[in-house]
């Protein structure tokens, strides 16, 4: 949160100082120019300029809440842009009008004295809507960089004050600010945090769609630095330096950095002998007298000016995000589903589902033409009720119920017109996934008879008391059973066997139970003679030779397919990354390796299904695989692979940082394509 509060806190005092020497500025010349019946007009401006700013802001909030996560990316990437725009002509301008802000503003105020109540107004309301505008839009892509907005505000709010603090202070002539310096040592660090502004733009208008680029990463140091430790917030959350970058945000990051702070401070150094007095805010001059104020009640202007654009605000928000309407209960049966339902509105709707059935249902809405699901509910018992979310749009909408051990039944469509479109997640069949399985359990097929072969040779070496060609052998067979993770599910009680673990056996790795490859590694790397080794080596070919054999006859569901694309990263991540299964080895990164390439396998056979349903997802992975492949590889020399307990820690952070992210991108596969009864 503080690291997210000092980029506002130093935006605030900024804008806040600016707009209140100038207001100070306008008082005092006011007083002295015995004009004090004309101080409401400043407020009033003042007054104006507040509520155009909070408005701004509110827009800014609720318009783009409305849009979806692709368009709210290329919304705050392009507004972000705006913001380093604003930030860094403030910073110019500030450098260069320092030295004389107190004289222009006078001659300003000299001049709205002569021109009637409207033009002092407007003076105040310019001066201050500038900064307050620029405040708004700062800290609003300041919040969408955050993800959240109790830092930005805290860390505005106290600039602000302590900003009006100091100009109380000059207004009453006990401080003295040497302007110059001040702007100019801020201006410096608002242009390296304008530098992160415009790479997190950047980054956004990748996501969104709008630059190309947004798997090229120039650098990831997600596994080598912690982003929740207090140096990694910081680093995010006053620089926008994020652990992996692409190249387009670094080219930018950089490119900004250079131009911008040379040019700044060689505007400095270009200003530099000019006279310190006139960095003082001093007391303003005699002005001319006000005339007299035309009558009217006092409160008119100050309500009008904060109403009209509370209100232009209103309609803003109003027109520019879909409508909500009231929330619908929507009864569900195995004999009449959606009896209650009516066309909704455009926008986030959310129903009640009430099953008044006997038997439990699945219901979904749909788009009965193309069976595209909109929303779900699953496991809805009877005689209860719980809610549905979906973004509706233009199109097509029906109820689907499917009761358990029943025959769905499809509700009367309904058709919903304008309010943009909506993206449904494109059903999948088993028989989609045919083709995908059967090309899956050919690979497995093939794998089996490999190791089959592999597990043979392994126990003739032992036999053979060739105990050093054994543990090359066990290294080649267990890495081709362990590429085979997507099958797991389905080998029943041969897994235990063939790759069993000693954890939770009575007598640990001298049980009777423990057999397999890793009983095999534990003998073979804490030097078990070939005659104590020779049985366990026996009983895994035998075991693999049966798995082979019954495997044809197994279930293997279509849906564990999509299940099992992060699965197997996630158990390299729990067992493999931490060392939990080394039994003397050290090559638990091979095995890590393994499981990658069996990954990338199941991922070949699911692609056309995944390309068609989420086209960005895929070279995302692709990233993410490449990055993992580059750490394991490093990790491999010749024949022998670093053990996970001598990796130095900035590695083995690197290796679960790259991991992580692959799973956590993953994530998504199951239910793109989940197989669902409505389909």
């Amino acid at each position: 949160m503080w690291d997210d509060a000092f980029p506002s806190f130093l935006i605030g005092l900024r804008e806040g100082l600016e707009a209140g020497l100038i207001v100070s500025i306008l008082v005092a010349t006011l007083v002295r120019a015995d004009a004090r019946s004309r101080l409401p007009q400043v407020w009033t401006g003042v007054l104006a300029a507040i509520a155009l700013a909070m408005s701004f802001g509110a827009v800014l909030t609720f318009t783009a809440a409305s849009l979806s996560a692709t368009a709210q990316e290329a919304f705050g990437g392009t507004l972000s842009l705006i913001a380093v725009a604003f930030v860094t002509a403030m910073v110019f301008w500030m450098r260069r009008s320092a030295r004389s802000l107190s004289g222009e503003i006078k001659e300003k105020v000299t001049s709205a004295l002569g021109m009637g109540a409207g033009v002092l107004v407007v003076t105040s309301f310019l001066a201050v809507g500038r900064e307050g505008l620029e405040t708004a839009l700062f800290l609003w892509t300041t919040a969408q960089a955050a993800g959240e907005s109790a830092g930005p505000l805290t860390g505005a709010a106290v600039g602000l004050l302590l900003s009006a603090a100091l100009c109380w202070g000059l207004y009453r002539r006990v401080l003295k600010i040497n302007l110059t310096r001040f702007f100019t040592a801020t201006g410096v660090v608002l242009i390296v945090i304008a530098s992160g502004v415009l790479g997190y733009s950047l980054r956004d208008l990748q996501e969104g769609g709008v630059l190309p680029g947004g798997t090229a990463y120039a650098f990831d140091l997600s596994g080598s630095i912690d982003a929740g430790s207090w140096y990694g917030t910081l680093l995010q959350g006053v620089f926008n330096l994020t652990p992996a970058m692409t190249w387009l945000q670094v080219v930018g990051y950089g490119g900004y950095l250079a131009v911008v702070m040379t040019l700044f401070v060689r505007g400095v150094r270009a200003t530099a002998p000019k006279q310190p007095a006139a960095d003082k805010v001093t007391s303003a001059q005699e002005g001319q007298g006000a005339p007299p104020a035309r009558r009217r009640p006092a409160w008119v202007v100050p309500v009008a000016v904060v109403t009209v654009p509370a209100v232009i605000a209103g309609v803003a928000v109003a027109f520019g995000r879909p409508k909500s309407a009231a929330s619908q209960t929507v009864a569900v049966s195995e004999k009449d589903c959606g009896k209650g339902f009516s066309a909704p509105e455009p926008g986030r709707q959310t129903f009640q589902m009430h099953n008044t059935g006997d038997k439990t249902s699945e219901v979904y809405l749909v788009d009965p033409a193309t069976n595209a699901v909109y929303g779900e509910v699953e496991g809805l018992a009877p005689g209860t009720t719980r809610e549905l979310v979906a973004t509706v749009a233009g199109g097509t909408y029906a109820w689907r119920c499917v009761p358990t051990s029943g025959t769905a039944v499809t509700s009367k469509a309904v058709r919903v017109t304008g309010g943009g479109a909506s993206q449904p997640v494109v059903p999948v069949t088993e028989q989609d996934l045919a083709g995908p399985l059967g090309q899956y359990k050919a690979y497995v097929g093939q794998g089996l008879a490999t190791l089959v072969r592999q597990t043979r040779t392994l126990a003739s070496d032992i036999k053979g008391n060739q105990l050093g060609r054994a543990r090359a052998d066990w290294l080649v067979a267990h890495r081709t059973y362990a590429s085979l993770g997507a099958a797991y599910g389905t080998f029943e009680d041969f897994d235990q066997k063939i790759n069993g673990r000693a954890d939770g056996l009575p007598d640990g790795v001298h049980d009777k139970g423990f057999t397999g490859f890793h009983r095999l590694e534990y003998g073979l790397w804490h030097d078990e003679s070939a005659t104590s080794l020779t049985a366990p080596a026996r009983q895994l070919a035998a075991d693999t030779a049966g798995l082979r054999k019954a495997f044809p006859r197994q279930d293997f569901a279509p849906a564990d397919l999509p299940l099992r694309a992060h699965e197997i990263l996630e158990n390299t991540l729990q067992f493999e990354l931490t060392g939990d299964t080394d039994e003397g080895s050290g090559t638990n990164l091979a095995t890590a390796d393994a499981n990658l390439a069996g990954t990338r396998v199941l991922l070949t056979v699911l692609r056309p299904l995944l390309t068609s349903r989420s086209p960005r997802l895929l070279p995302t992975v692709d990233a993410d695989i490449s990055r993992l492949q580059q750490l394991l590889d490093a990790a491999h020399h010749g024949s022998s692979w670093t053990p996970v307990n001598r990796l130095d820690p900035t590695a083995r952070a690197r290796l679960d940082g790259a991991t992580g992210r692959l799973v956590e991108d993953l994530a998504p596969v199951p239910d793109l394509l989940e197989i669902r009864k409505s389909a």
